[in-house]
């Protein structure tokens, strides 16, 4: 049996990013080692790491620099979600983008990752 244990993220600044995720989503944050750094959920066996990449080069979406992942988060409240995220660090790259069912917003966190907050119809 494989379970997934973690998604990690490369970044400059492992602390400075797993705080962001763990105040976004409501995690707890390890930042014992400052070169890696996790984000645990109590509702979920899964968790965030971070880890220090002196070299990191952030993704230029949606041209340039390949993204290599992004998170897609389902929201109830698209407006109220992003305006946390930038809040904490975050910037929206774009407009509200409809599909069938939903309405997401591409953002990018503090190191340049995307991710999406999705809010279903």
């Amino acid at each position: 049996m494989i379970e997934l244990r973690s998604v990690v993220f490369d970044c400059p600044d492992a602390v400075k990013l797993a705080t962001f995720y763990g105040y976004l989503l409501g995690g707890v944050v390890d930042s014992t080692d400052p070169s890696w750094c996790e984000v645990h959920f109590a509702q979920l066996p899964l968790k965030l790491a971070f880890q220090r990449v002196d070299s990191y080069v952030a993704p230029q979406w949606p041209d340039g620099v390949p993204q290599q992942l992004h998170l897609d988060l389902t929201v109830s409240d698209l407006e109220s979600a992003s305006a946390r995220a930038v809040e904490l660090g975050a910037r929206i790259l774009g407009t509200p983008v409809e599909e069938d069912g939903c309405i997401f917003l591409v953002h990018v966190d503090p190191a340049g990752h995307p991710f999406c907050f999705c809010a279903d119809r």
